[in-house]
């Protein structure tokens, strides 16, 4: 008996499908991700944010109140893309007078690090005034589905050193909205709301997006989450953009990156417009909103990670950079520094600019992923390595009802102090149920009044981790430890501040001692709270669109 033509029909094409699938697996798991977010998470038309408005008029005057608060934190600015130190893009016409001015109504710190050298960790070192290991958060949240497809993404035979993944590990990692900062820590929010702050995140988050780790259960009362990583939609009119070929990082963001936020937890929508200036939009409403009662607002950009996107309007100011990568970079450090000058200006307008303590500060230093070699200097080495370039941050802080201006302050400090700093500001306590690592610098810096003398930060060591890579700097030495490859990099910062003269085989009694307050530091932290299962090696000297050779330092990055 003959069976009907269709069905043989049906089976042939669906052998075909399969093995077009199958033949085109990698592709399809690359865009995965964002077929999976179009799924999941339709977007809406922009919205109007009906932000919670306070008292109609002051009851005390804002001279009268606890501060204000503002930390405005850039992603991957480079200490070398601000003009705050008197370098910067200002010779290719791409100066930050808005940043600069913070400083200059304030104090500019000169040996500010990063909590780490990655986003997610020193987020979570800056809210907490805590090392992230301490509660497990030692590594980047990273997809399950960049493992699957980063073996072929990163098969570069040019490249010397190998990209390990452990596909093991990555299946067996938790979905990426559950990887994050624990409930049970103490953000500086939830010890501002305790002195009665109103509290606003606006922004990138990256501690996670499950309810318990969101920003409103972790002391926000507001927040505008920034969903996925465009600045635009790819294709808008109002965008330039800049893919960089070289780097699988930026080949996997572009398909799978979507324009979207939401506002406290509720469904997604797209911004208004170029990212960082909406951003800022929604910033200046909610300082006049809260004009009349003490707010916290936790402006957290975007600018300038990548995709590299510019908006057009910021792109053709600057048609004297020719290179066009250059370009949309600096076109994107120009709208943080006029996101800056908004915030400012909005401050001054609804009479707040006196007692509001502002700190600026940038996650990590800049990555040499983005072909961009002069974004650290003078320093060496780059986001997700421990060298100075990587760590370094460009920071400023003002107050100016109490702390003096122009001040240049010479000590290390680091993003875990930046909560210890705003919560004595505010009047309040820091936890006593757990370690604290950061200080208070309040009492370090002159004040307005003349009446308190700044006081030296005592010696202290700064630690930092991340897998098989380890650090800690203390006075002006500064030891990093690789496990891949193994060695040591001992540093006199004093004498070497760029790091070109490893003293590791020639001062063995200081190696030996800062091994030991390493092991010591170490000794008992908990086991991280989801693994690495990419490891990645990074030149320290070079950019990655760069050739390798055999003689190339470089250290290994655990994602």
């Amino acid at each position: 008996m003959k069976l009907p033509r269709k069905p043989y029909i049906a089976l042939g094409l669906l052998m075909v499908l399969l093995s077009l699938g199958y033949m085109n697996r990698l592709y399809l798991l690359q865009y995965s991700l964002g077929w999976y977010t179009d799924w999941a998470h339709p977007r809406s038309a922009p919205q109007d944010i009906a932000w919670t408005a306070g008292p109609p008029s002051a009851q005390v005057p804002p001279a009268q109140r606890p501060p204000n608060i503002i930390v405005i934190l850039a992603d991957d600015l480079g200490i070398n893309d601000v003009s705050l130190h008197g370098g910067g893009h200002g010779g290719e016409g791409v100066p930050t007078p808005h940043i600069d001015a913070i400083a200059k109504a304030g104090v500019r710190f000169d040996q500010a690090y990063a909590g780490s050298a990655v986003c997610t960790v020193s987020r979570a070192a800056l809210l907490t005034g805590r090392y992230p290991w301490r509660f497990g958060v030692e590594f980047t949240p990273t997809p399950g589905a960049l493992a699957r497809v980063a073996g072929t993404l990163y098969t570069d035979p040019s490249k010397i050193h190998p990209v390990l993944v452990d596909h093991e590990k990555a299946k067996a990692t938790a979905s990426f909205d559950e990887l994050g900062m624990p409930a049970s820590e103490r953000t500086v929010a939830e010890l501002l709301k305790d002195r009665g702050y109103h509290n606003v995140h606006i922004g990138k988050w990256h501690l996670g997006s499950t309810p318990e780790m969101r920003p409103n259960n972790q002391g926000f009362d507001e927040s505008l989450f920034m969903e996925s990583g465009l600045y635009l939609p790819e294709k808008d009119p109002r965008a330039v953009n800049s893919k960089q070929d070289f780097d699988p990082i930026d080949r996997f963001l572009w398909p799978n990156m979507r324009f979207g936020v939401s506002y406290n937890g509720g469904k997604w929508f797209e911004p208004k417009r170029y990212l960082t200036d909406y951003f800022t939009d929604e910033a200046v409403k909610v300082i006049g909103q809260n004009q009349n009662r003490p707010f916290f607002l936790y402006l957290a950009h975007w600018g300038v990670h990548t995709p590299l996107q510019a908006s057009k309007e910021d792109y053709d100011a600057l048609p004297q950079i020719k290179d066009h990568r250059r370009r949309v970079y600096g076109a994107m450090i120009r709208s943080v520094d006029r996101s800056v000058g908004r915030v400012m200006q909005a401050l001054k307008d609804n009479g707040l600019d006196q007692n509001t303590l502002v700190i600026f500060s940038s996650d990590n230093g800049a990555p040499g992923y983005i072909g961009i070699p002069d974004v650290n200097l003078p320093y060496r080495g780059w986001k997700l390595t421990f060298f100075e370039g990587g760590l370094r941050v460009p920071t400023a802080l003002q107050w100016p009802a109490q702390i003096a201006a122009g001040q240049q302050f010479a000590q290390a400090t680091s993003h875990i102090d930046i909560t210890p700093t705003v919560v004595a500001a505010a009047g309040g306590m820091m936890p006593t149920d757990r370690p604290i690592d950061g200080v208070n610098l309040l009492n370090a810096l002159q004040h307005t009044s003349g009446k308190s003398a700044a006081k030296a930060l005592a010696d202290r060591p700064l630690f930092w981790r991340d897998g098989g890579l380890r650090a800690v700097q203390v006075a002006h030495w500064k030891l990093i430890e690789s496990a891949k490859p193994a060695k040591d990099f001992l540093f006199d910062l004093k004498s070497d501040p760029t790091e070109k003269k490893n003293l590791a085989d020639t001062q063995p009694a200081k190696l030996a001692s800062l091994k030991a307050l390493l092991a010591a530091h170490h000794k008992g932290m908990p086991e991280p709270l989801w693994p690495s299962f990419i490891e990645m090696p990074i030149m320290i000297d070079k950019t990655l669109n760069l050739p390798q050779n055999k003689d190339d330092e470089y250290t290994y990055w655990y994602n």
